[in-house]
């Protein structure tokens, strides 16, 4: 009886090690890189940014292309109502202007305030803010930086790889919705 306890007892110290080695190995080994995509083939026509879901879709046409994981301004809820308050712009815009030299590695220029951003800001004694991008993380940060908090001013954060890959097919002109 002595002999299937001790018997018993290094099993189960055997199968905790097992475990413990397991759960660490886990924790300790770092994620896979992602899977690379085929590159988007022409140029895209519409982004869709789904605020809530922290996702933005390329499309070409009706056809989604790519998903984008984003971070936003640094409290996200809700429609821009003045500069600094953190939000991201909701509603329709178009991409405006291209900034090669920007502090957040290649950006998209919004063509935010709109005429009634404008108008709703004046009445409020407040500005609208602007200068809104699609931008990639900031210059001399880790280039493997993941996105995963909201941080910007109010723009639109996506990996560095991934706005490199937006600047190459996204003319200027197309529409970016931005829903909540």
């Amino acid at each position: 009886m002595q002999r299937l306890a001790r018997a018993f007892s290094r099993l189960l110290l055997v199968a905790l090690i097992g475990l413990i080695g397991v759960i660490l190995w886990d924790r300790l080994t770092p994620p896979a890189p992602p899977a690379t995509l085929p590159p988007i083939e022409g140029k895209i026509t519409r982004l869709l940014v789904e605020k809530s879901a922290r996702r933005m879709t390329a499309f070409q046409g009706d056809t989604a292309v790519r998903e984008y994981r984003i971070a936003l301004g640094f409290a996200p809820e809700g429609d821009k109502q003045q500069e600094g308050d953190g939000k991201t712009p909701e509603g329709i815009f178009r991409i405006n202007r291209r900034n090669p030299e920007s502090a957040f590695h290649l950006s998209l220029g919004i063509d935010y305030p709109q005429p009634a951003d404008i108008t709703r800001a004046r009445a409020a004694g407040v500005s609208p803010g602007g200068d809104i991008f699609i931008h990639g993380q900031p210059n001399g940060a880790n280039i493997l930086t993941a996105i995963r908090r909201d941080w910007t001013a109010g723009c639109i954060a996506v990996s560095n790889a991934e706005i490199e890959e937006l600047w190459a097919v996204t003319p200027n002109g197309i529409e970016v919705e931005i829903r909540p």
